[in-house]
């Protein structure tokens, strides 16, 4: 076990361990915004494999096989996803461990932070689980921040070889040092204490997410997944490219989309260039019912008023 000050030293750690010049890492898109950089200040190379909003943004076995080469050294794998909330089932991911059957030199890092905010009377699955036979070869991160809402806290932890678990210590000692004491204390309190409060959390969320993807979908120009965990939606504003703001000014991209909904409604989002995939933008609805209804209507209005 190795513990950290947060999940990204976690994964930084990983990567400033094992990596050598030129090693290759798969990561899936939309990714979370920290991966790409990360591999790269270990030395690596980052490989994006796409993902689209017909396949639920999750990744396809052939997409892996295609991004897969004798220089790939890790795939990072994050169910439920930020920024999509998409979360693989046990079929998808034995299908994916089909493939990581084939290269045995491809290492799995599963980032699972958001493995209690499932929907619908979703299983979580992890690929250890789906697949023994690639056990050895996985290290399983995760954290409080967002179960337990210790964002503050700062404790992330991941499990794997012991081999790999004593390169990690070496770099984090060396980098990071250690989260405080106060904090694992905490963190240990958080997971061995009473659990009854998470399944009422994820049902909240549930109906955040139920509110905000249908009056996402309801404002024009917009289409909203539903994703199946986390709590983030990603709409497409595809349908707003090419057409002018109620500032006068053309909506050219995603990004063009945010600033210019900052601008005449005060509503913050994060594009999708920043997540790696366009014409999407991300939401977070960890927030009330009334904040986001007020939101998701300025966006409407927003929306409605692009010519």
């Amino acid at each position: 076990m190795n513990v950290s000050p947060g999940g990204k030293p976690v994964i930084f750690n990983t990567m400033m361990a094992t990596l050598n010049p030129g090693d290759e890492v798969v990561v899936p898109t939309p990714y979370w915004v920290s991966y790409p950089d990360m591999v790269l200040l270990a030395g690596g190379a980052p490989v994006f494999a796409p993902t689209t909003a017909d396949t639920g943004f999750k990744l396809r076995p052939a997409d892996l096989e295609k991004a897969i080469t004798p220089k790939t050294r890790w795939l990072i794998l994050n169910s439920p996803s930020n920024p999509s909330g998409a979360a693989y089932t046990k079929a998808e991911l034995r299908a994916l461990a089909d493939v990581l059957l084939r290269h045995p030199q491809v290492w799995i890092l599963t980032d699972d932070m958001y493995e209690h905010l499932l929907f619908d009377d979703m299983e979580f699955w992890t690929i250890a689980q789906v697949e023994p036979a690639l056990y050895d070869r996985t290290l399983t991160m995760n954290g409080v921040s967002k179960a337990y809402a210790m964002t503050g806290w700062r404790i992330g932890y991941a499990a794997g070889p012991e081999p790999l678990i004593k390169l990690m210590a070496k770099v984090m000692s060396q980098s990071t040092s250690n989260p405080s004491s106060i904090s694992q204390y905490a963190a240990v309190e958080a997971l061995n204490g009473p659990q009854d409060f998470i399944k009422p959390n994820a049902k909240l969320f549930q109906e955040r997410r139920d509110l905000v993807v249908s009056m996402l979908n309801q404002a024009s120009g917009l289409k909203c997944p539903t994703p199946e965990g986390a709590f983030y939606v990603y709409p497409s504003c595809e349908g707003l490219i090419g057409k002018t703001a109620p500032s006068g000014r053309v909506i050219g991209s995603d990004k063009d989309f945010a600033n210019e909904l900052l601008e005449a409604e005060g509503v913050a989002v994060v594009f999708g260039e920043a997540f790696g995939l366009s014409p999407f933008f991300r939401i977070s609805y960890a927030t009330s019912n009334t904040v986001l209804e007020d939101a998701c209507g300025r966006i409407q209005r927003f929306c409605g008023a692009v010519r």
